[in-house]
């Protein structure tokens, strides 16, 4: 996995986690956040004196952080505020509508994971029925957007909505070591280390 270089606040706790039984002048402020290129969770702490709002883009990258001191550690989304799991949806959406062009291409480029099993069927509402439809339409040409899809693809409205809620699914169950939903198409597993 590499580095997140921005990320989109989820929450923003001034006085440090809700739990922290330290008294508030000892707690720092933290924010949680959605990295844009892995749709890593993470911790946040911001610089002294800055405020941070949801759905704000801050750069997480090595050099010249504005806003952000440091990235104190990556998280599932358990660990998540009420306030930011309900964000987390509209953060997705967000991330997904920005990198369009990456998500169509898994329509394009998507395979079998088994005999049994394609990856497009992990996408919630996709049967085998409308994967051979999808890979039928992507043999005459590549999709080029989501509104290409569901143009060619008439049993798919809104392509886009199923990859947000797959990847917050995935995001969801990362806490979760096997199940039926093991496979990630979008997330990648947490690394057990720190980042500065």
């Amino acid at each position: 996995m590499g580095m997140e270089e921005y990320a989109i606040i989820l929450d923003y706790r001034p006085h440090g986690h809700p739990e922290d039984s330290r008294p508030i002048y000892k707690r720092e402020p933290i924010a949680y956040a959605i990295g844009e290129d892995y749709l890593t969770l993470i911790e946040l702490v911001p610089k002294r004196g800055v405020e941070l709002k949801p759905h704000e883009r801050v750069y997480i990258g090595k050099e010249g952080r504005d806003k952000i001191d440091y990235i104190k550690r990556r998280i599932t989304a358990d660990e998540l505020t009420a306030a930011a799991k309900s964000e987390l949806p509209y953060a997705v959406e967000t991330i997904v509508s920005k990198k369009e062009k990456k998500f169509v291409d898994f329509f394009n480029s998507a395979g079998p994971i088994s005999t049994r099993l394609h990856r497009l069927e992990l996408l919630p509402g996709i049967g085998k029925k409308l994967m051979w439809e999808i890979l039928e339409e992507r043999k005459k040409k590549p999709f080029e957007s989501f509104e290409d899809i569901s143009r060619r693809i008439k049993s798919l409205p809104d392509p886009k909505k199923l990859i947000v809620k797959r990847i917050v699914t995935e995001l969801e169950d990362e806490g979760e070591k096997l199940g039926k939903r093991k496979y990630k198409l979008f997330v990648s597993p947490p690394p057990a280390r720190r980042e500065r």
